[in-house]
């Protein structure tokens, strides 16, 4: 597993997760600065939207009106380009951006891409509804950090506050004794509540926004990338088959069709022995027959490389032990599926990964050993291959494991190599499976 060269990939460690309170104090501040910020962004973005759409619509019969209403769904892009930057932030998670269409054809055409687009209308949809929730938010905010701050603070201000007749406090408006101390008190208890509540309420709030966003803002963007995603592993698929069926001519061209070939011709001479020498006709046909078996012995090699009798029969388990027993390189098997079998496009690529890498590890790699371990990881299937040999094997189009990716990405799998020079090497590959 030499013959293939590019630059192995780097995966840098994630940092360290932060303690509980910290990343709980690291949370508040970002949903209040999101709460924040929205507040007057979705000010600007519902003034001006709602006036762009309303001058637009009452001129459409001008025309004028389409103008207008293609230059106010391009100015709702940038508050919703600001939402889709916090919404990582605020969710916890990496949010798809979707692709506008791009303008193209004549100047009208242009003009009206931004009409034809469903995802402008879904950003001037989100400059409207979202007005109120980000009051909510702003509100919720603005009066819970200041009934905490206020409150467990009061102690140090209560002396500047007025206090004659006509001044009531809280404790005296709901008919009990007042007193420095009882007020300090009591107000400092208010600010603790309101602390202890800040975190969840900022949380519900900016969470409520954020989701609201997160339909409007990403959800095409996400069909948009399953598209994306379906369709690469289409491309995959047609590209490993005709990856497949090259190798596959070549192999029928080199081995049994020159046996057969060769088998030809060895008939013909044959007939044209039998009356002059039978003893060389008989050696003949003793090669004929030489060459016979070879040939089905290929053939037979060649359709266990295509779909295996005994993978369809008896299943994956036994099919790895087949394909482990013939390899020429030593190989410690070990086996854990559950008890269903599994799905045959999972079984299939399974079987087609492992052989694959045994017949690189015989060609390649120089290895004495080699093991196979076959298991499932939660919602998935690993297969992992690992020999002993000089290593220096990466992924590369045009080769053999570029081939085995394509053909994991066929069926939503990946494949990671692991193989530094002076080895080992250790190929992983993972298949989302069912039973």
């Amino acid at each position: 597993m030499t013959d293939i060269a590019v630059l192995p990939t780097v995966t840098t460690p994630p940092p360290p997760p932060a303690g509980p309170r910290r990343a709980l104090l690291r949370q508040l501040g970002v949903d209040t600065a999101y709460s924040f910020v929205s507040f007057p962004v979705a000010i600007a973005a519902f003034v001006l939207v709602v006036t762009g759409l309303a001058v637009g619509a009452g001129l459409l019969v001008i025309w004028v009106g389409v103008a207008v209403l293609a230059a106010t769904l391009l100015a709702a892009r940038g508050p919703a380009a600001v939402e889709r930057s916090w919404l990582p932030l605020v969710l916890g998670r990496p949010v798809p951006h979707p692709a506008y269409a791009r303008a193209d054809g004549g100047r009208l055409r242009r003009l009206t891409t931004p009409l034809r687009d469903p995802q402008c209308w879904l950003d001037a949809l989100h400059a409207v509804l979202r007005f109120p929730f980000a009051i909510l938010s702003f509100v919720v905010a603005v009066t819970f950090w200041a009934g905490a701050l206020g409150g467990l603070t009061y102690g140090l201000w209560d002396w500047a506050l007025p206090d004659g007749r006509d001044n009531e406090d809280l404790l005296e408006l709901m008919g009990f004794d007042t007193g420095t101390g009882a007020r300090i008190a009591f107000y400092t208890l208010i600010g603790l509540v309101f602390a202890v509540l800040l975190p969840f309420a900022v949380r519900g709030t900016a969470l409520l926004q954020a989701q609201l966003g997160r339909a409007l803002l990403t959800s095409r963007a996400a069909t948009q990338a399953e598209l994306g995603r379906l369709a690469q592993g289409r491309d995959a698929a047609v590209a490993a088959e005709a990856v497949a069926l090259r190798r596959l001519e070549r192999d029928i061209h080199d081995g049994p069709q020159q046996h057969l070939v060769r088998l030809g011709m060895d008939l013909s001479r044959v007939q044209r022995q039998l009356e002059r020498d039978p003893a060389a006709a008989r050696a003949t046909l003793g090669e004929a027959a030489g060459l016979a078996k070879e040939a089905l012995e290929e053939l037979r090699a060649l359709s266990r490389g295509i779909a295996p009798p005994v993978l369809a029969d008896r299943g994956l388990a036994a099919a790895l032990a087949a394909v482990a027993a013939r390899s020429p390189v030593p190989v410690e098997l070990s086996v854990d599926l559950p008890q269903p079998r599994l799905a045959p496009a999972v079984e299939n690529t399974a079987y087609f990964v492992v052989s694959e890498a045994l017949a690189n590890v015989a060609k390649h790699s120089g290895a004495t050993t080699c093991q196979v371990v076959v298991v499932m990881a939660g919602p998935a299937l690993r297969v992992v291959v690992e020999d002993d040999g000089t290593g220096g094997a990466v992924l590369a189009p045009g080769h053999g494991l570029a081939g085995l990716a394509d053909r994991l990405l066929a069926v939503d799998g990946v494949l990671t190599v692991d193989s530094p020079r002076g080895g080992p090497t250790r190929l992983v590959a993972e298949l989302p499976c069912r039973s």
